[in-house]
C-alpha cells in the first residue's frame, strides 16, 4: 500500500467531511460564497495551502461531496439490477428511496444548487449524472413496453428526461418548502406522475 497515497486520501476525506458538517451547521441561510477556506481547513486538520492542492475552489468541493450521493442514488434506484420484484414495484421503491435519502441531506442540496448555479464545471458534472439516470431509464421503459407491460408513448429518452426534471424540481423544493409542508403528500404525487407517464395507470 501506499503511504503516501493513503495519507493523501485522509487529508481529501477529512476536509469533505468537514465541508459536510459546516454546511449542516451553517443552517438554511448559509451559502458557499460566506464558507472561510481556512476555517474549513483547520476543521479538517489540515492546511490552507493542501484544500487547494484537492479542489480548484469550494464548488468543486462540494461536487465531490456529491459524489457519494450520486452512489446512494443509483443504489436505491437499482432499476438495471435482478430480482423478484416487478419493475413497476422498483420503480416506485427507488423514487421513494431517493427522496428520502436526499431529505436527510438538504445542506448538501443546498449547496449543491449554489455550486451548479455559478460553476459551469460542477454544472456539467450534474448534468452528466442526470444523463446517466436517462439512459437507464428509457432503457426501462422501452424494455417495458417491449414486454407488453408499458403501452406505447412518446420517446423513451423524452419521457425519462422529463420524468427527471421533475425529481430535480422536487429535490429544489425540498430545500425551500416551508416547515409544515406535506412532503409525503408531494412524494406520492411524483411517484403517480412517474407511474402514470410510463404504464398508463398507476396501480
Amino acid at each position: 500500500m501506499n503511504r503516501a497515497a493513503t495519507k493523501g486520501d485522509d487529508r481529501r476525506a477529512a476536509l469533505l467531511e468537514a465541508l459536510d458538517h459546516h454546511l449542516r451547521d451553517a443552517g438554511p441561510d448559509a451559502s458557499l460564497e460566506a464558507i472561510n477556506v481556512a476555517d474549513l481547513s483547520r476543521r479538517a486538520g489540515v492546511t490552507r495551502s493542501a484544500f487547494y492542492f484537492y479542489f480548484d475552489n469550494k464548488a468543486a468541493a462540494v461536487a465531490a461531496l456529491m459524489e457519494e450521493m450520486y452512489d446512494d442514488a443509483w443504489d436505491a434506484a437499482d432499476l438495471d439490477g435482478a430480482d423478484d420484484e416487478g419493475m413497476q414495484l422498483r420503480v416506485t421503491s427507488a423514487i421513494r428511496a431517493i427522496f428520502r435519502g436526499w431529505s436527510h441531506r438538504t445542506h448538501l442540496y443546498r449547496a449543491m444548487l449554489e455550486a451548479r448555479a455559478g460553476n459551469p464545471a460542477v454544472r456539467e458534472q450534474w448534468d452528466s449524472f442526470q444523463e446517466s439516470f436517462v439512459v437507464v431509464l428509457a432503457a426501462v421503459i422501452e424494455g417495458e413496453r417491449t414486454a407488453g407491460v408499458a403501452p406505447a408513448g412518446a420517446d423513451p429518452t423524452a419521457v425519462a428526461t422529463a420524468l427527471l426534471d421533475l425529481n430535480d424540481r422536487t429535490l429544489e423544493r425540498l430545500v425551500h418548502a416551508p416547515a409544515d409542508f406535506d412532503w409525503d403528500a408531494h412524494v406520492e404525487a411524483v411517484v403517480h406522475i412517474w407511474l402514470a407517464s410510463i404504464y398508463g395507470r398507476t396501480a
